[in-house]
């Protein structure tokens, strides 16, 4: 067990001081927050509190971190494009096809499984489970780069970033139809989909479990049927660059959830069949947590993006499609 402390900059009246944590620890979830606050592992100048606490300027908090237990996750290994590795973190290049992290009813291989055998003995235990530092996800077709910490030092502090967004998420797309616009931005709110909630989100702007979504584009290059984008998230909504783009009415090609019909249509102008989603996390830039130092890594294309760009740049240059 590691305590850790630090005092609260600002009263907060309307906010309970789980709410307050979590939004302050995004590794750990609310409900084991106050788990942590009911058996008094966190206290307020040196008292118990309840959950519901309202924090205050110049109070001291304390949060006793504890010792994590065994995933229950068998390290396997596999080969991982490391892009960068040092006794903090990890960089990787994931693969399309590959899940991150096991769900429930899920038995194949993930990332995770990988990341055990990869980091035996160098786990972080954010939440009270020992497994490596899984701070942000990419769906199971998304290629690119993805950050993971080695222990809970750094998952803290990388996690701290991604929720006062000041890491730099950049994407390469290529999203069915043309865009009228060389670039742009969208932001609309995003919330579950009201009647396919385990599967799909969307956008929804008046709903109170709606989440504010901030998206920038630009047009890379026009191609048949489609276009290739460079597009930067400054929030980390589920789905939110596959959400935006339909809410536009120009879905990823690749799609079959939020664009089956104009991925009918590709098909149809085209031929095109995409091997997957083609959605690829070109570059991640974040402060060492530990040293302060500006980091930004770039994957590049996988082998099966580079071939869709090129079959669609040879129907564009033979009419196809227009």
């Amino acid at each position: 067990m590691h305590t850790e402390t630090f005092a609260v900059e600002q009263s907060l009246p309307g906010e309970r001081l789980d709410k307050f944590l979590c939004g302050k620890y995004p590794a750990a979830s609310r409900a084991t927050l106050k788990r942590l606050i009911e058996e008094g592992h966190v206290r307020v100048n040196g008292q118990a509190v309840k959950p519901s606490h309202a924090p205050r300027a110049g109070e001291r908090i304390e949060i006793d971190w504890p010792d994590p237990k065994p995933a229950g996750i068998q390290p396997v290994a596999m080969p991982l494009d490391v892009l960068f590795e040092d006794d903090s973190l990890l960089v990787l290049n994931k693969p399309a096809g590959l899940i991150v992290h096991p769900a429930e009813g899920y038995d194949e291989l993930t990332l995770v499984h990988g990341l055990m055998h990869h980091c035996a003995g160098q786990l972080s235990g954010i939440g009270g489970v020992a497994r490596p530092g899984v701070v942000h996800r990419l769906d199971k077709e998304t290629s690119g780069c993805l950050v993971v910490a080695k222990n809970d030092q750094a998952h803290l502090g990388l996690s701290r970033q991604f929720a006062q967004r000041t890491v730099r998420k950049i994407y390469h797309a290529i999203v069915c139809g043309a865009l009228a616009d060389a670039e742009g931005e969208i932001r609309a709110p995003i919330a579950r989909h009201p009647s396919h909630r385990r599967k799909r989100m969307v956008v929804r702007a008046g709903d109170m479990t709606s989440r504010s979504a901030h998206t920038r584009w630009r047009i890379l290059e026009r191609l048949a049927a489609a276009t290739y984008l460079e597009t930067q998230i400054f929030t980390g909504r589920t789905h939110q660059i596959r959400v935006h783009f339909q809410f536009l009415g120009h879905p990823l090609v690749g799609d079959d959830v939020y664009g089956r019909k104009e991925n009918r249509e590709i098909a149809r102008q085209t031929g095109f069949a995409p091997p997957r989603m083609l959605l690829h996390a070109r570059e991640l830039g974040f402060k060492h947590p530990r040293t302060g130092q500006e980091m930004t890594f770039q994957a590049p294309l996988p082998e099966d993006f580079r071939q869709a760009l090129q079959f669609l740049r040879t129907a564009e240059s033979s009419g196809g499609g227009r």
